[in-house]
């Protein structure tokens, strides 16, 4: 997943804490100077919460001072002067801003979620004058007016199309009144996506599973014990203690032979701001998809699907529906086959009970150990975090022929956090990494990859590089043993380090087209590949040993994962379907909902779901990526985007998986290139034709 970053033209804003008179002095404040750190990274080390406010109101200033003298230029709008003149306009602000946000996702406590929940509707407001203001869009409108006759290169007809749009699809078209509507909608949305977030992470962090007898554990591998023992002390409790965060949680549900705390545990995740209280998100989720409709109609769409859309590969609702709709018909079958030997190997493990959700994970992970011999704990020995990174490493080495080389002269925003200079084939510096394996109190659960700073060539002609960063929630090494990941967490790395080495590599002009800012069903392509070649033996052998007896991972071993692969892939394909099909169903809508947020959504899955309901439980509540995250209406870009990985990785298949000629190819026309071209035109570069879903379909065994 690519982290929604805030720059200022996209409608989330920054804020004013009040008294705040240290940090509003120019030298107390790191923000307000040029930072004397290597590489002028983020001078963690002396940012601090007063320092926010200040600093963004002097940011704001400066941009507005900037836009001003673009309005006031007496001479001929020209590409250089109104819309470069433009892109170079919030630098300071944006800074800040991917400080504030990605440290409210990695970092947080009360006092920034405050800080932020100020902020954000004066950033939003801010954002407005800009893209609102006549005179501005008249100078920019005026410059695409005349975009045939500018004999502009590629990247600068993307940029002046880019510029344009983002006023016209941000109101600027709009009349007075309409626009005074606009501004309150984006504000009022704003701050709901915010208090979603907030409120998602404040019942993730609310519930402990707390275990006090041995009995409890059965079936518990005893890496998941060491963990849980190792949470309560810190807790101070004695005992165990399970947590919503997904390293303990995923085990949990398939290990735990006590099926009774599987439900427990599977409710509370299940009704994560659903339960009625303070935290409980359905009148939000039921207001920003109001308020999306309205910006929609406002802007002269029929709903907030086809606005979106409008600027994906997908293009339309049209397209996208059919997609998901051929791809739940070629899983269904796969699916219910599917289900029916999960119940089986349950009634044959004395079950007397249909399967509940909190018994799919338990008995499906019964049935691989029987059709596979596959077993999970047995291969994390194989999978130890620092082997596994390095791993990685050493591949973007052979394909890319770039280095890691680790330091401790970069200020980081917590002890776990790691950085690394990356150094490219010739020995240039490529970018700063950030790596943030471990889960804790003030960081969100799941994983991604976001930036501090976008690749850019500045004013002056030199290159500025990114400052890149992947966010995980692995296991904490214990007393006992190191970080082991399981196989999906294993794979999880591989996907973000994908999107890493889009923002690493890339080598545009400006920023805005920089990196990972592509359309968003294009931005998992990078990602999704990388998963290909987990299974590779050649490229497991580089890394994956056992991390007590140096032992290379078994080639029986490998050809289990490689048979397993496709296990409930039927299951795996439709519950991804689901997602999308809820996502587009919550923007589709031509009407506001009035009804109960629980019949929407049961409505909505009835023809994916393939196990029972849970009363008490509903996805949309606690479903971050679209009403927190920025795939609204885009979550089918996973399922997208497995179709263009699958048919991009037949070509590493027939040239060899280390093919230095392929993959500079691939980092040349995709990986370098960001949303500089159309998607498409990028991708047939690389592969000489558009993908057809065929090879995914077969890659998952659901071709027919």
């Amino acid at each position: 997943m690519v982290h929604k970053r805030l720059p200022i033209m996209i409608g989330f804003a920054l804020f004013t804490l009040v008294s705040c008179n240290n940090g509003a002095n120019k030298s107390d404040n790191p923000f307000l100077a040029e930072y004397k750190t290597l590489h002028k990274t983020p001078p963690f080390d002396k940012i601090k919460h007063e320092h926010y406010a200040p600093a963004i109101d002097v940011a704001m200033e400066e941009t507005r001072k900037a836009v001003d003298e673009i309005i006031a230029n007496t001479e001929e709008p020209t590409f250089e002067n109104t819309i470069v003149a433009l892109e170079f306009s919030s630098g300071r602000l944006e800074d800040i801003n991917n400080v504030l946000f990605n440290l409210n996702q990695a970092e947080t406590d009360t006092v920034l979620q405050k800080i932020i929940r100020e902020v954000a509707p004066k950033l939003t407001d801010f954002s407005n004058d800009i893209r609102l203001n006549e005179n501005l869009f008249k100078k920019v409108k005026a410059v695409y007016d005349k975009r045939e006759s500018l004999n502009l290169n590629t990247e600068q007809v993307m940029l002046l199309e880019k510029s344009y749009k983002g006023f016209s699809r941000n109101g600027a078209n709009l009349d007075s009144v309409s626009k005074e509507k606009y501004r309150a909608v984006t504000r009022e949305l704003a701050e709901l996506s915010l208090k979603f977030d907030e409120n998602v992470l404040a019942e993730t962090n609310s519930f402990n599973l707390h275990l006090t007898n041995k009995d409890e554990l059965a079936g518990l591998p005893e890496s998941l014990v060491k963990a849980a023992e190792m949470v309560a002390k810190q807790k101070g409790k004695e005992g165990w203690i399970i947590t919503l965060d997904y390293p303990m949680y995923g085990p949990f549900m398939k290990f735990s032979e006590r099926r009774d705390l599987r439900e427990k545990i599977y409710r509370a995740m299940g009704s994560r701001g659903f339960k009625g209280n303070e935290y409980d998100n359905s009148a939000i989720v039921l207001r920003i998809a109001e308020l999306r409709l309205q910006i929609a109609n406002l802007l002269g769409y029929p709903t907030y699907a086809h606005y979106v859309l409008e600027e994906r590969m997908a293009e339309a609702p049209d397209k996208v529906l059919p997609f998901l709709n051929k791809l739940a018909d070629a899983s269904k079958p796969h699916t219910t086959k599917e289900v029916a030997e999960v119940q089986q190997i349950a009634k044959q493990l004395g079950a007397k009970h249909n399967l509940e959700k909190w018994d799919w994970g338990y008995y499906a992970e019964k049935l691989k150990v029987k059709k596979f011999n596959f077993d999970e704990e047995a291969l994390k020995p194989y999978f130890k975090l620092e082997n596994v990174k390095e791993g990685i490493f050493a591949l973007a080495t052979k394909l890319y022929g770039i280095t890691f080389v680790k330091t401790n002269k970069v200020p980081v925003y917590h002890s776990d956090v790691e950085t690394y200079e990356v150094m490219d084939k010739d020995g240039k510096f490529l970018s700063v990494l950030y790596l943030d394996f471990f889960p804790r109190q003030g960081k969100s659960g799941g994983a991604w990859m976001t930036s501090f700073r976008l690749q850019y060539v500045d004013q002056k002609g030199e290159n500025i590089r990114p400052l890149v960063s992947v966010v995980t929630s692995f296991t904490k090494p214990t007393d006992s043993a190191p970080s082991l990941l399981t196989f999906d967490e294993y794979n999880t790395l591989l996907h973000e380090f994908g999107h890493a080495l889009h923002g690493m590599l890339a080598n545009s002009t400006y920023s805005s087209l920089s990196g990972t800012s592509v359309y968003r069903d294009f931005v998992e392509l990078p990602s999704q590949i990388m998963e290909n070649w987990a299974v590779e033996k050649e490229f497991l052998d580089m890394f994956a040993v056992h991390y007590q007896t140096g032992e290379k991972i078994p080639q029986e071993m490998v050809q289990t994962i490689i048979d397993s692969q496709n296990f409930l892939a039927g299951y795996t394909s439709m519950r991804q379907i689901s997602f999308g099909i809820i996502d587009m169903a919550w923007h589709s809508i031509t009407e506001p909902y009035s009804g109960k947020l629980i019949d929407f959504e049961n409505s909505v899955m009835a023809k994916s779901e393939v196990l029972p309901l849970v009363a008490g439980t509903a996805m949309s509540p606690a479903f971050s990526h679209i009403f927190a995250g920025g795939y609204a209406a885009g979550y089918y870009s996973y399922k997208w985007a497995e179709v263009l990985d699958a048919d991009a990785y037949s070509v590493f298949k027939t040239n060899g998986i280390f093919d230095q000629k392929t993959a500079q190819s691939f980092r040349d026309n995709i990986l370098s290139k960001g949303g500089t071209e159309h998607p498409m035109e990028l991708y047939k570069r690389f592969r000489g034709q558009e993908p057809t879903i065929d090879a995914l379909l077969e890659r998952s065994g659901l071709k027919n």
